[in-house]
């Protein structure tokens, strides 16, 4: 027990130390990366296949089931294998399954790849973490976590814009090719700088039913968010038969993991209070980030006409913000700050934020969102640095793997549920918005009347026919309702997100803290 214990106060050094952190989150960075680096080039992807618009959406849903399934189980999977064996695998496979992608040649045989990738993916991101925070020792946790943190911002937001470049100006198979080179470099480091957890014990017997059942329930669930807006949500007997499968799984996978002295995944860990309040937040977060990022291009290549890659550099400065703020922050804790206040101080910036967003118009241009995304950067910063400690704080060895993997599930499954109901809601606010629209235009409303005459006289004296002109004046007037319903449906959508997220406040001041001690851990109980 000593010489284990002596072991975990051993931490790696010099070049050594910092070779090994750059591969860590090099890797982690790459597995975001490829979350979103595929989103803008589906549509060159599906014409070169043979795909269809709805077909084609399974090359994103295969790598998240896959992703969200193995983030949980990175930490039994580390213990099974060593971690640096299954660090290293993860990055293999990950690498070849994105040569595999590249070189694919119908939908199904991408699918299939992708869903190998996020295999490989899943045991890289909680992995990194773990390896990043267990290089230093625990009063520079806070560093460990900004370099993580900084990574997390990092990866989502280079993703569209690396995926835009590359579609472009080569072609969507290098979307995938250009993870190879990277991912050889990566496995070679990884081999060499990576060690095992100290302390870290083989199972003696592994949780079968638990895996399975986390495999049904997380699955399941992430399928049903992935895929409930493109088939109606509860109208389709399909989202209704995974959602009962989710629910039965997620019930018999806790009842499971609680009731046995080896489980794959340690929920017992939740007995402290402060990590599972770190971990609720880590939900929101995943809810809040993720949404902002999905309706933000939404809004203005939808309303404004910008491009995907003029949307996807645009949010670079506001990530900026974030790996700067993550900086800040750390010296700020490290000063002995309250938490809770460095936490509240970072949701009322994002919740500015985006009711600052819900006043755009349509004349609005990247001018009038510089600096709100300053702020959401610095924000975000604000908020998740203090979370990710939270979530971790204290732990060690498997405990700190275990610890990682909970959050990143949880993080990972509060951006699909945010942009499920970011769906939802703009859909309800679309038609709603519309029918109200719609019922003040009429051959009775003066100013429809004189706005259909102004453009009927104007098509008249460019040469259309009466009839063509008045048509095509109708056309016009139903177009400027479109824009005008989705503009007004975005600034709702905004509007919602940021009083929503004030709703948190109640979660933040619950977390235990007294000046000069540090957050509460595992260890202390």
């Amino acid at each position: 027990m000593e010489s284990d214990l002596l072991k975990e106060d051993i931490y790696p050094t010099g070049a050594a130390k910092w070779l090994l952190i750059a591969t860590a989150i090099s890797c982690a960075v790459l597995e975001l990366i490829d979350t979103t680096v595929v989103n803008v080039s589906l549509r060159e992807i599906s014409g070169n296949i043979g795909a269809t618009t709805t077909e084609i959406a399974w090359v994103i849903t295969a790598y998240s089931i896959a992703n969200v399934i193995v983030i949980p189980l990175s930490s039994m999977l580390s213990n099974l294998f060593g971690r640096r064996l299954y660090f290293t695998a993860s990055v293999a496979i990950f690498t070849f399954s994105s040569l595999m992608c590249g070189l694919s040649t119908s939908l199904w045989t991408l699918v299939f790849w992708r869903f190998v990738q996020g295999l490989g993916g899943g045991g890289l991101l909680s992995t990194a973490q773990s390896i990043i925070i267990g290089a230093f020792p625990p009063k520079q946790t806070g560093t460990g976590m900004a370099i993580f943190g900084i990574g997390v911002i990092l990866g989502p937001t280079f993703g569209p814009v690396l995926g835009g470049y590359i579609t472009d100006n080569f072609s969507w198979h290098w979307v995938f090719f250009i993870n190879v080179p990277i991912g050889v470099l990566a496995a070679f480091l990884s081999l060499k700088y990576v060690t095992d957890l100290p302390g870290a014990v083989k199972p003696t017997k592994i949780d079968w039913w638990g895996i399975l059942f986390l495999i049904t329930g997380i699955g399941s669930l992430q399928y049903v968010l992935e895929e409930g807006g493109t088939k109606d949500w509860f109208s389709s007997g399909e989202i209704v038969f995974f959602f009962i499968l989710a629910m039965i799984g997620l019930v018999a996978f806790i009842i499971r993991e609680l009731s046995i002295s080896y489980p794959a995944v340690n929920l017992r860990l939740y007995k402290n209070f402060n990590l599972a309040m770190g971990n609720i937040m880590n939900l929101v977060i995943g809810l809040v980030i993720t949404g902002s990022v999905f309706i933000f291009p939404l809004f203005t290549q939808v309303s404004l006409g910008w491009t995907a890659t003029q949307t996807g550099a645009f949010m670079i400065p506001g990530a900026m913000a974030t790996a700067f703020g993550m900086i800040a922050v750390n010296k700020i804790i490290g000063a002995g700050v309250n938490p809770k206040t460095v936490i509240l101080t970072g949701l009322g910036m994002m919740s500015a934020f985006l009711i600052l967003l819900s006043f755009s118009g349509p004349d609005s241009n990247s001018s009038n969102f510089f600096w709100p995304f300053i702020l959401r950067g610095i924000g975000a910063a604000f908020m998740m640095m203090p979370i990710l400690t939270l979530a971790v704080a204290g732990l060690k060895g498997k405990d700190l793997a275990q610890a990682t993997g909970l959050s990143n599930m949880l993080r990972q499954l509060g951006g699909a549920i945010g942009v499920a109901l970011i769906n939802i809601y703009l859909d309800h606010q679309n038609a709603d918005i519309k029918s109200n629209i719609i019922s003040n235009i009429s051959e009775y409303n003066t100013m429809t009347s004189e706005r259909l005459a102004s453009f009927t006289q104007t098509f008249s004296a460019a040469g259309y026919s009466t009839d063509d002109a008045a048509q095509t004046a109708n056309v016009l007037m139903g177009s400027i309702v479109d824009k005008q319903q989705m503009l007004l449906g975005y600034d709702h959508g905004f509007m919602t997100l940021g009083l929503s997220v004030l709703g948190c406040i109640p979660v933040i001041l619950l977390i235990r803290y007294k000046k000069g001690q540090k957050l509460e851990s595992v260890s202390d109980h």
